[in-house]
């Protein structure tokens, strides 16, 4: 956060942001995007102020999203990353070597300064709705709810990169900020900004004074409905099962659950995702790369494809995630035949989370539980949906937890989820070792600039 603290330049990112939306979420005419003041922000604001700066936190959340993907993808083994310009991917990300994870490169700088800047931005939010007498109180509890639940999300993809190393969670005074705190005490604190977010979606009454992206569009009743502070907790509540189950708290999570849009027999992609579009100032999905690419190429792992074939899973359906190349592409030792094709277009959604991770959740907090044959029937459940025979293992919470995890591997692949997963059952050691000598890393150091001055 150190590099964000001027908070006139970080309005200007906030507008700059907005820029990068379609054009549904365009700048009110009285907001002069080259010469915003932070200060008119922060006292009575606007409604159209204020929606600025929502429109502009949820486009930033897409910002380093690629990084993200590529930092837990290739750590944990999903995927190379493959750049001619770019040897570290394959180095530093693997342990080649003698090769350690740098605190000031690229792929432990760029998410980390996204998530903040969105973390800013909400902090920015929650001083002006404190500020300002224009919106009703229904609709500040809105405002509020949305600031603490994108901050929730956002403290949560920093803590997944830096696991035991932490985050800092006090950053609402830039001149006087909190200290790291410990990997358990920073998932506490985000449990508690999402129900603090609850209670004051509570209070928001029946609609919001703003509106965001259609990456909300299927958690509402119709897609042309309005999306309201109900919709929206139902978000915010598949947040906190994933939260919960990070915690070892699977009663929680079945509790969450049962408020968010949770279904175990609907649609796999109902969920919230970070959109994108070809529209002129808009982002485009930097993760996808053309299949058969060559010089910038990310490749599965060959394990993803070999593991689920001598599993028998052959017709499994989520093996069309990878696509089979004209050439083998290889790089540093390594090499892949195929290419990950997760996202089939550079406006394909990213998902922020989905029906498919909540019922493996439900799965997961049913084991937890000790609930063994309602979690076999969640398994099923996406065994069945993407073209596998039912579960014939043991029923026991070690091999049902094997299991778990395995179809949270092929569900959620490249989702940024893998990595994660194996360290939080104490499973990296289980993880590929792609050449000798190569490492799997638990954790991305605290970027360098955060230590200055501590």
């Amino acid at each position: 956060m150190k590099q964000y603290i001027n908070n006139k330049i970080l309005f200007t990112l906030i507008i700059g942001l907005i820029a990068l939306f379609p054009s549904g979420c365009k700048l009110e005419d009285s907001v002069d995007p080259n010469n915003p003041s932070l200060d008119g922000v922060l006292t009575d604001a606007s409604i159209s102020e204020l929606n600025n700066i929502v429109t502009g936190s949820e486009s930033g959340m897409r910002d380093a999203i690629e990084y993200y993907l590529d930092d837990v993808g290739v750590v944990g083994r999903e995927m190379y990353r493959f750049a001619g310009s770019e040897p570290r991917y394959t180095q530093d990300l693997l342990g080649q070597e003698n090769a350690t994870l740098d605190n000031n490169a690229f792929y432990t700088t760029r998410q980390w300064n996204a998530s903040y800047r969105v973390i800013k931005n909400c902090n920015i939010l929650l001083a002006s709705i404190d500020n300002t007498q224009v919106p009703t109180a229904a609709q500040k509890e809105g405002y509020r709810a949305f600031a603490n639940t994108i901050k929730a999300y956002e403290f949560l993809i920093a803590l997944n990169l830096t696991g035991a190393n932490g985050i800092r969670i006090d950053v609402a005074d830039p001149d006087n900020l909190g200290p790291i705190v410990s990997y358990d005490d920073a998932l506490t604190a985000i449990a508690a900004l999402l129900n603090d977010a609850s209670t004051q979606l509570d209070n928001a009454g029946d609609s919001f004074a703003f509106s965001l992206s259609n990456g909300f569009i299927s958690i509402k009743p119709s897609p042309t409905a309005p999306l309201t502070p109900a919709d929206f907790k139902k978000f915010n509540k598949a947040l906190a099962a994933r939260v919960a189950v990070y915690r070892k708290d699977f009663a929680g999570a079945l509790n969450y659950l049962n408020e968010s849009f949770f279904d175990i027999n609907g649609d796999f992609q109902k969920g919230v995702f970070h959109v994108f579009s070809t529209a002129s100032g808009d982002q485009l999905n930097r993760f996808f790369l053309a299949p058969n690419a060559t010089g910038e190429v990310r490749v599965a792992q060959p394990d993803f494809r070999d593991d689920a074939i001598a599993a028998g899973q052959n017709a499994d359906t989520r093996l069309l995630k990878i696509s089979k190349r004209n050439a083998t592409a290889s790089q540093g030792g390594l090499s892949s035949d195929y290419d990950v094709a997760v996202y089939k277009s550079n406006t394909s959604a990213v998902p922020i989370i989905r029906n498919e991770e909540l019922i493996l959740i439900y799965a997961e907090a049913k084991i937890g539980t000790n609930a063994l044959p309602e979690a076999v029937t969640a398994i099923n459940r996406i065994r069945s949906g993407n073209n596998l025979t039912p579960y014939a293992g043991a029923v026991s919470q070690a091999a049902l937890t094997t299991e778990m995890l395995n179809q949270r591997r092929y569900s959620l692949f490249c989702e940024g989820h893998r990595w994660v997963d194996m360290r939080r059952y104490d499973k990296l050691g289980e993880l590929p070792i792609d050449r000798t000598g190569d490492d799997v890393w638990p954790a991305f150091p605290i970027p360098f600039a955060e230590n200055v001055g501590q």
